[in-house]
């Protein structure tokens, strides 16, 4: 086994600790927790069995099984980043909306 798949696997280990008590703590979601716990098994098979990645590339039409890793963590993250700014812009305008309503609220009753 290479090095970096040691690591590869170590780290995929190491992510999973964290997710499981996440979901007994019920900081996350058990589907979430599941989601998570799969990506990372993904994460330790491919770099274990690189085969795998050669496999589902060649299912997908590309060439070489790192390219479509490349490709599909490169969509994953774009996506995660735009859901992350919707949520933000979100949590904004909530924030946005909670202090009008508070001064306004205060601006109605200034001994409070």
């Amino acid at each position: 086994m290479h090095p970096i798949q040691i690591v590869l696997v170590l780290f995929s280990l190491f992510a999973m600790s964290r997710v499981i008590p996440r979901i007994r703590s019920r900081s996350i979601r058990p589907v979430e927790g599941l989601v998570w716990i799969g990506v990372w098994a993904s994460v330790a098979a491919v770099a274990v069995v690189p085969a795998v990645a050669q496999w589902v590339a060649n299912l997908a039409g590309v060439g070489r099984g790192a390219d479509f890793v490349v490709y599909v963590t490169l969509a994953v993250l774009v996506y995660a980043s735009f859901r992350v700014r919707v949520t933000i812009r979100g949590l904004e305008r909530q924030v946005t909306d909670l202090v009008r309503a508070l001064a306004l609220e205060r601006a109605r009753h200034p001994e409070r």
